[in-house]
């Protein structure tokens, strides 16, 4: 009986001790919870109404939120009478070996910060860079996901994104399709010039500002190479690309103009 009531005795104590605490501890984290809530809640239809970027919002806002929630739990453990101080240089040097350890990721993370504030490409761009050339499709804080033209999903390391080349197609609006269209010697120049021009204007996907061009580029060992270049939309790049030498081999055949071919020289023995 003694030692239960010695036991007993110690519950009381405790409990009289720590038990306000603890309860001021909840009722700190509860309400703390519900101020975070309103508040991001706050910023998220502020940011809705200032038109940020979709990435930019997404990386503040659990930026924000894990801030705010470090704070409150930092105050609830103070409530607790835990020393705050001794707790945060403790958090403090776990971040500094966590760091260390993943130095590549941490550069990563720079990269991706950097991305979201320089905006070099946006959600939807098609862009080039690490030897990848793709459209953007998600970009996160660690990495950039590209969907290429083959529909296969690369993902880049957003470091090398933020140290590297990167080059925009779509920044500008406007893209230039780059094919070359060779024909014999034998052929009148200005009528090939005029019959492959006529298949970029008839092309509604062809742009008329700037107007596309239709130039000799080379004087071939076989052929008279032009350089056929007409300007599109960059989403409509691939199916200009395409039907412009569809296009041109249909147009010249029509025209009666020949394209030349290589010819094997067979050595009769």
């Amino acid at each position: 009986m003694e030692n239960a009531q010695v036991w007993i005795d110690k519950a009381i104590d405790f409990t009289v001790e720590y038990g306000p605490k603890v309860l001021g501890a909840i009722l700190i984290f509860i309400i703390g919870s519900w101020i975070i809530r309103k508040i991001m809640g706050f910023i998220r239809k502020g940011m809705a109404k200032s038109k940020y970027d979709e990435s930019l919002q997404r990386f503040l806002l659990n930026l924000i939120s894990w801030a705010l929630k470090v704070v409150l739990i930092l105050v609830v453990i103070g409530q607790l009478g835990v020393n705050v101080t001794t707790f945060a240089a403790v958090i403090a040097a776990a971040g500094l070996a966590v760091g260390l350890a993943l130095q590549g990721s941490l550069s990563n993370f720079a990269g991706g910060v950097l991305i979201m504030i320089f905006k070099p490409y946006r959600i939807g761009d098609l862009i080039e860079a690490q030897g990848v050339l793709g459209v953007v499709k998600e970009i996160e804080i660690f990495t950039t996901k590209l969907t290429t033209p083959e529909n296969k999903l690369a993902i880049v390391p957003n470091g090398a994104m933020a140290n590297g080349n990167i080059i925009n197609y779509t920044a500008e609006g406007k893209i230039r399709v780059d094919t070359v269209i060779g024909v014999g010697y034998d052929e009148d120049i200005k009528k090939t010039k005029e019959v492959l021009m006529e298949v970029l204007t008839s092309n509604p996907q062809v742009l008329n500002d700037p107007a596309p061009s239709v130039n000799v580029m080379e004087l071939a060992d076989s052929s008279v190479n032009f350089a056929v270049r007409p300007f599109c939309k960059p989403e409509d790049y691939w199916d200009v690309y395409f039907a412009t030498y569809e296009g041109c081999k249909l147009a010249l055949d029509k025209a009666g103009i020949e394209i030349p071919y290589p010819h094997e020289v067979q050595i009769n023995k």
